[in-house]
């Protein structure tokens, strides 16, 4: 099982922006503690993070025929872009997305997700480990 972990604008600042929401760690140290466990369950996790739209698109349109399954955490391109949600809608490789912080809790913007509706599931509000458990529900 081979899972791609993708990680939309402004996540390259994880453990450094707003600790109080997104934790301490970096996102290195996230990707690492994934790896492990990914290995661990006996899959592969790659990962990639950019802050420019087109380049999710691109990332979600490659997956296709290499990936068994998309971890997407797009931060706030999830609220409004409609491109990724159609690269997501134009491939078969399910895709779950995932956020570190309970956005429901949060500004009202961020309660609404344009990409839920063509994700398999959303997995939100339990820090880093929001990424595991969206890892999870592929290996189940």
């Amino acid at each position: 099982m081979k899972i791609l972990v993708l990680n939309g604008v402004n996540l390259n600042l994880t453990g450094r922006r707003e600790k109080g929401v997104y934790g301490s760690e970096t996102l290195e140290d996230i990707n690492k503690e994934i790896a492990a466990y990914a290995k661990a369950r006996g899959a592969e996790a790659a990962f990639f993070q950019s802050n420019l739209e087109g380049e999710i698109c691109t990332a979600i349109q490659q997956a296709e025929d290499k990936y068994d399954g998309i971890v997407l955490n797009a931060g706030a391109f999830t609220h409004y872009s409609y491109a990724i949600r159609d690269a997501i809608a134009s491939v078969s490789v399910p895709v779950v997305e995932v956020h570190i912080s309970n956005v429901h809790a949060r500004e009202e913007f961020r309660r609404n997700s344009v990409l839920t509706p063509v994700c398999r599931g959303e997995v939100l509000g339990f820090g880093k480990n929001s990424y595991i458990l969206a890892l999870e529900s592929f290996l189940l």
